[in-house]
């Protein structure tokens, strides 16, 4: 079989991996000379913890599984089984840690409600107040920025993969081939559109103008070395707010009776905190969802971002090194890992897995393998 994989974000890339472990002839086509997009904007956390449960956790649980088979394989895509944290102070947010670490899915997401010492144990770098932390065993990370190079890497081992840069395809032609704007027609049984948040053009003709997919906006930022491990991601407890995992009465009860500080209610803002391999830490992050977006960043959320990290670490921030802003798709049927569509014979759409990309794409793409039958 011969497959034309559009798109070379982490979603389109874990599709290009599927199909050439299965044996068949792979042709990725990038519009970038490499994807620059969110799968490069992100925190490279393999986040199960905050998953809702049934098929978006399965999901994650199998995806958790693949990155690590394929780390073991890549060692550079940096995978480690870190593990997360997620700090709570008082008593209405223990009460939500309680409430997920009672649900009947907790023991497959590694959930543990530890102590202070308990948690320091697990990392020393949180010498900030808190009365318990809750853990998730399962979580892990990669390395954002370099992930889809190292997976590159190894696909151009295989005499079955071809990977074409710098070309944009403009037109579907008949059943199972695509025209770039370079004018050539790359033709195989299966097409496999993977276009991350590139929703106009080529994918609202072929899908329609209702296609269930929403464009997300974020900031993110990046500091110098911490100079000392963070040994678990880290988050904070309005990412409670944010992760269907956790909605409960508990979580209703926080809502209503200590809302979200001013300037993270505006940004609709969680903490998110994972340390990359240079030392350095990325956090994140916001979410605009009204179109126009913004075309600039603003300082609020990293200030409220600087001072909740620092209440968790008991130190200064190192200085911030980079700041930046990301755009993803994300289905708007919430019943939906991602959102799965033949728009033509021979022709897939696959896009829309939201903030779960980096997290679920192996197992977002395997499931694309069985279905057509790769």
């Amino acid at each position: 079989m011969r497959v034309i994989v559009v798109g070379a974000g982490v979603v389109g890339t874990m599709h290009a991996w599927h199909a050439v472990n299965r044996g068949h002839e792979v042709v990725q086509i990038e519009r970038e000379t490499e994807a620059r997009g969110a799968s490069l904007r992100n925190f490279g956390q393999i986040w199960v913890s905050g998953r809702a449960g049934g098929e978006e956790l399965e999901t994650a649980l199998r995806a958790r599984e693949l990155w690590e088979e394929i780390g073991r394989r890549i060692p550079a895509l940096g995978f480690r089984p870190n593990g997360s944290l997620t700090p709570v102070r008082g008593d209405l947010e223990r009460a939500v840690a309680e409430a997920a670490v009672a649900r009947p899915d907790a023991a497959a997401r590694g959930h543990k409600l530890l102590t202070p010492g308990e948690a320091r144990a697990l990392n020393p770098a949180l010498r900030g107040d808190f009365d318990a932390a809750l853990y998730c065993e399962r979580d892990a990370a990669v390395e954002p920025r370099t992930a889809q190079l190292a997976l590159r890497a190894e696909l151009r081992r295989s005499p079955k993969y071809t990977f074409l840069p710098g070309r944009e395809v403009r037109d579907v032609i008949g059943e199972n081939a695509v025209r770039d704007d370079h004018g050539d027609v790359h033709t195989g049984d299966v097409v496999v559109l993977c276009t991350g948040a590139w929703l106009g053009g080529l994918v609202r003709e072929l899908a329609g103008p209702d296609l269930p997919v929403r464009r997300v906006r974020l900031q993110m930022m990046q500091t110098d070395p911490l100079g000392e491990p963070l040994t678990t991601s880290v988050a904070d407890a309005d990412s409670f707010r944010y992760y269907p995992a956790y909605g409960s009465p508990a979580l209703d009860e926080m809502n209503a009776r200590r809302p979200q500080p001013a300037t993270a209610a505006e940004h609709k803002m969680q903490l998110l905190m994972v340390q990359r391999a240079d030392g350095g830490l990325t956090i994140g992050d916001t979410h605009e969802y009204e179109h126009p977006f913004s075309f600039d960043t603003v300082e609020d959320p990293y200030e409220h971002l600087t001072g909740v990290v620092e209440s968790l670490l008991g130190r200064p921030l190192p200085r911030i090194r980079r700041r930046w802003a990301g755009v993803y798709a994300q289905c708007t049927d919430k019943s939906r890992v991602v959102h799965r569509q033949r728009v033509r014979d021979g022709v897939w759409l696959v896009t829309g897995p939201g903030g779960r990309g980096m997290t679920c794409s192996p197992a977002i793409a395997e499931t694309t393998a069985n279905e057509l039958g790769w």
